[in-house]
């Protein structure tokens, strides 16, 4: 059983409201945000479970929403011209959730701690790799991209270098982004369903609190999207974002040398 004091949850749905008004604004950013704060409270296999459903929630919703088109469209036309990609962004997250159950949870610390000082880095100085829109690079891609997310949460980081070559769109991105985390946590819940089933009271309480507390401000933030500034908004979460992930590391490091 988990216990969650109320400063506690006060903290989790401060961060999970910004991670979700940001989702709501640029459509990308919260499962990192959100999996990181939990990391430096919880285990990594327990912060990915307890960030899983609000997360799930809103990567449905950012890819069946919106876009000037309705939910049946959505759901068919990126499933049919993006189906490869969430495919191996499926079997990626498989291996990467095994991977909780494998790896040493220090070092799949550190590894979060690395994704996200390449994600904060490379925001801050504007520049974005960029793979090749191929074949090869979409299967490596997806693949890749598959393993980190289902390990740590951090799919973004690597599944943008893909996303960048194939559109300049942000509308596309975001759908085919959120296409592909839907099935990274489809993923997760295949591999870890007897983690989540032995998930306690308080914990399915703070799950359904931050679900909640994480669509509310989401459709806030698809609202807010045509006025407010999403650099300055990015600017925020990233020094969020490295704060925690100092914290992240400190812990990943202060284990290992135990």
């Amino acid at each position: 059983m988990t216990d969650h004091s109320e400063v506690q949850t006060q903290l989790l749905a401060i961060i999970f409201a910004a991670a979700a008004l940001l989702h709501g604004i640029s459509g990308l950013g919260s499962t990192l945000v959100t999996t990181t704060a939990l990391a430096s409270m919880y285990p990594l296999s327990h912060a990915i479970v307890l960030v899983l459903f609000p997360s799930m929630l809103m990567n449905i919703m950012t890819w069946l929403v919106g876009g000037g088109q309705g939910l049946w469209h959505n759901a068919i036309y990126y499933l049919k011209h993006y189906w490869l990609l969430a495919l191996m962004s499926l079997i990626g997250g498989v291996i990467g959730a095994q991977m909780l159950l494998w790896v040493d949870s220090t070092y799949l610390l550190l590894l979060l701690a690395a994704v996200i000082a390449y994600y904060v880095i490379s925001s801050l100085m504007g520049k974005q790799i960029r793979l090749p829109n191929t074949r090869a690079s979409l299967i490596g891609a997806g693949l890749l991209a598959g393993i980190i997310g289902g390990s740590t949460n951090a799919m973004s980081t690597i599944l943008m270098m893909y996303l960048l070559s194939i559109s300049d769109d942000k509308n596309t991105i975001a759908k085919v982004g959120n296409l592909c985390y839907f099935f990274g946590k489809v993923a997760q819940i295949i591999v870890l369903r007897e983690q989540i089933g032995a998930l306690s009271a308080p914990d399915w309480q703070l799950i359904a609190i931050l679900s909640a507390l994480s669509m509310l401000m989401l459709w806030f933030g698809i609202y807010l999207r045509r006025y407010l500034s999403q650099a300055r908004f990015r600017q925020l979460i990233l020094l969020i974002v490295s704060i925690l992930g100092v914290r992240v590391a400190w812990q990943g490091l202060a284990e290992l040398l135990m």
